[in-house]
């Protein structure tokens, strides 16, 4: 299928791995020029370099901390105005209610509600003018069915949840959609640190621990970056213009509900 969306330019933060660098790839694949962002230079600057030689698409990397004003300030002037974005950003750490005061949300606030909003604001009144524009925001399968050790995470990814679910149908008659992806487990650094943290608490190996998790999946396995941003790179088409607000579950079907 061709998305129609060649020659686009589109900006995906936290892209240098995981599911951020997915999706960046699977736009390359369609022919979008990109900015990419992340907080580590040199692992932002390897995914870029390859990128451009898999695809020979214009990719323009911007290392610094979007949930900082000053380093959302340099990605966006680089950047410029784009007609995709894909906002990402890795989830707080686990814990339980007890443990976390007002700062602890302030920051998770910060990188998984404030940040993207942000970011969209910037780019939303110059996808109106042009009368076209795609965003995707990751956030999580948490929003639908909420995970109690990642208490931080199913605050702050709701609070954006809830954000978009209204701008999202006051932007679409200027041709403009918004949609969120959730992801359940993937095969990413961040399954990797979650099934650590099991493996140390239960005295199990890491592999144990990724089995157990793999058994609770009905497609008993973690999904993979491409397949996500495969899906990613379909809601930034052409073809994805009827869909509106919605968000999209990858998880393997993990979540036990009937919508």
């Amino acid at each position: 299928m061709d998305l129609g969306i060649a020659g686009k330019r589109a900006l995906v933060t936290a892209s240098s791995k995981g599911l951020g660098r997915g999706c960046a790839e699977a736009l390359a694949a369609a022919g979008v020029d990109l900015v990419l962002n992340a907080r580590g230079a040199e692992a932002l600057e390897e995914t870029a370099e390859a990128i451009r030689a898999a695809h020979g698409v214009s990719v323009t990397a911007v290392a610094a901390d979007v949930t900082r004003t000053d380093g959302r300030a340099s990605v966006l002037e680089a950047a410029g105005q784009v007609d995709i974005l894909v906002t990402n950003a890795g989830g707080p750490p686990p814990g339980m209610w007890s443990d976390w005061d007002r700062e602890d949300f302030i920051k998770a606030l910060d990188a998984n509600m404030l940040a993207p909003i942000a970011l969209m604001q910037s780019q939303l009144p110059g996808m109106i003018e042009a009368g076209w524009g795609r965003v995707v925001n990751i956030t999580s399968g948490s929003v639908k069915a909420p995970i109690p050790v990642l208490g931080l995470s199913n605050s702050a990814r709701a609070g954006l949840t809830g954000f978009v679910a209204g701008t999202a149908r006051q932007v679409a008659q200027h041709g403009v959609t918004i949609n969120n992806m959730l992801p359940g487990i993937h095969a990413t650094d961040r399954a990797v640190s979650l099934d650590t943290g099991v493996a140390q608490q239960t005295g199990i190996s890491l592999d144990e621990a990724r089995e157990q998790r793999q058994a609770t999946i009905p497609a008993r396995r973690y999904g993979t970056a491409e397949e996500f941003g495969a899906m990613c790179a379909f809601l930034c088409s052409q073809q994805a213009g009827f869909i509106v607000g919605q968000n999209i579950l990858l998880d393997g079907g993990a979540i036990n509900s009937t919508l």
